[in-house]
This record gives C-alpha cells, sequence and structure tokens, in this order.
C-alpha cells in the first residue's frame, strides 16, 4: 500500500481555524500566569482509526514552538475507548488556546477515517473501490479525502479541474454526449473523462464515444448488473445515487469498478475526545 502523504495546505488550514477561534486574543486563557506550565493528554472515549495528528501538531507549533508533543499511538491506527492519544507539555495559555480547535481537526478526521475503515470492511471481498466526492465541508476537502484514504477508501476527483464529469446539464448546454466528450478531447486530451448516465441506453452512448469512466446514476441492481456485462471491461464503471451500509455490499458485488459514496464526508460523525491536565506548575 503506498504510503498516504498529508495534504500541503495544513498549515494554511490551521492558521484559519485558530484564527476564527482566538480572533485578538483568547481572553479566558489571560487569567492564567503567562509562564504557567502544564501536562495535558488526550483521551479517546471510543473506539477509533486515528487520524489528523499532523492538524493537531500544527496547531499547537503555530501558537508555541516550544510545546512539546509525545504520541502514544501512530496515524491510521485503531485505538480502544479510553487510550490516552498524546501527551502534550509545556506553556499553560497556549496549549488552553489551542485545545479546541485540536480537538476538532483530530475528532472530524478520526470520524472521517472509522466510517471510511467500516465501510471498506464491508465490501473487502470485492474489487470494487469506494470513492468519496464533492460533497465536503467548504475548506476542508484536502483534509476530509485524506482521512477517507486513511479509513482504506479512495479519492474521487479532487476539484472541479483535474477530470472531467459530464453530467445532463453539461449535456443539455453543449448539446449531445459525442459533442462534450470531443470536446473535451481537444481541450484536455491528458484528462480522464467520465460521463454520467440515467439508463441503458445512455451507457450505450457513452460507450460508443469512448467515455474513460461512466457514472450509472440511480440504476437499479438488475440495470447494475446489465451494464457491468454490455461494458465489457471497455471503461470505468461507477455506480452512484443514494448507496448506503444497507445496499453497498449488493452493489459492490454486481461487478462495478467504483462506487461513490457522498455521506463519506457530507454525513460526518466526530470521535468522541477530550484533553485533561494531568500536571500544572506556575513558575
Amino acid at each position: 500500500m503506498n504510503k498516504i502523504l498529508p495534504p500541503i495546505d495544513i498549515p494554511e488550514v490551521v492558521n484559519r481555524a485558530l484564527t476564527e477561534d482566538i480572533g485578538s486574543g483568547d481572553i479566558t486563557a489571560e487569567l492564567i500566569p503567562v509562564q504557567t506550565t502544564i501536562e495535558a493528554g488526550i483521551i479517546s472515549r471510543e473506539d477509533a482509526i486515528l487520524c489528523g495528528t499532523p492538524w493537531v501538531e500544527q496547531v499547537f507549533q503555530q501558537l508555541d514552538p516550544e510545546t512539546s508533543i509525545d504520541w502514544h499511538a501512530k496515524e491510521g491506527e485503531f485505538i480502544n475507548a479510553d487510550r490516552v492519544l498524546l501527551s502534550v507539555r509545556g506553556k499553560a495559555r497556549p496549549i488552553l488556546s489551542g485545545e479546541r480547535c485540536a480537538l476538532n481537526f483530530l475528532q472530524l478526521l478520526s470520524g472521517l477515517a472509522t466510517r471510511s475503515h467500516f465501510l471498506a470492511g464491508l465490501v473487502a471481498h470485492t474489487e470494487v473501490q469506494l470513492l468519496d466526492t464533492r460533497k465536503t465541508l467548504p475548506g476542508l476537502r484536502s483534509a476530509q479525502k485524506y482521512a477517507v484514504a486513511i479509513g482504506g477508501c479512495s479519492n474521487h476527483r479532487s476539484g472541479l479541474y483535474d477530470a472531467f464529469l459530464i453530467k445532463e446539464n453539461h449535456i443539455n448546454a453543449f448539446g449531445s454526449v459525442s459533442a462534450a466528450i470531443g470536446k473535451a478531447r481537444e481541450l484536455y486530451p491528458d484528462k480522464v473523462v467520465e460521463v454520467e448516465v440515467e439508463d441503458l441506453s445512455q451507457l450505450d452512448q457513452a460507450l460508443q464515444y469512448g467515455a474513460d469512466a461512466i457514472m450509472l446514476d440511480n440504476f437499479t441492481l438488475d440495470e447494475l448488473v446489465e451494464a457491468v456485462r454490455v461494458n465489457k471491461r471497455q471503461a470505468k464503471l461507477e455506480a452512484s445515487g443514494g448507496i448506503d451500509e444497507n445496499t453497498l455490499v449488493k452493489v459492490a458485488e454486481t461487478g462495478v469498478d467504483y462506487i461513490s459514496i457522498g455521506a463519506l464526508t457530507k454525513n460526518c460523525v466526530a470521535i468522541d475526545l477530550s484533553l485533561l491536565i494531568t500536571r500544572g506548575s506556575a513558575c
């Protein structure tokens, strides 16, 4: 398995989150003497896949580079409830000012990775890849897609710039499937061209005009089976539309290559974590 690298925008994303939270200054932290030092730990209140450690490190690094962090679990590791995940030591003010921001990142991304891990496990007996979508929280797309990958699922296109996805509205605006695919090849010949279809006749058109991938929107199970038969591995087939854990396995077993699930990133449930001070001293 290839190493999953954290996104390059972490410093920018963390800075924006800290600015949003701290603003002109943490007036509650100002109650504490400047030189007071503490040691604290982050504890998991439930089982999870740990994800988000680079964001936590960046939070405390930006607030006070002298803050010390020791992780007791690794990124992508399964963690049990009541486990101490890290110890953080340093001046009290920056640690407490960064507490909520650090927890927000770690809770959200661990929740996404945990859910992705669960769904990937349901279809591990098939060759299908589960994909996220662009249904992400504004400003957190790279972080959410990273968490999905840590959990064992895969990423669809990052945005509107790295692959074509020609949908019904594009076709209606442009005129025809063939013309849209042709123009896409002309403009960006190195980009993947995917076409969304709503029935088997549209599938035939997309195959006829050489789409690289075809999104089968809201197909029934019987239609998915027929689409796989007709396709004969000419294009990659992606099932999409309201697929959840109750229907996922049956869809995967039809033989499609991909299943896209908007709920992976849209319906986020954070993991319950807490930061607790274990030692303090006033200097």
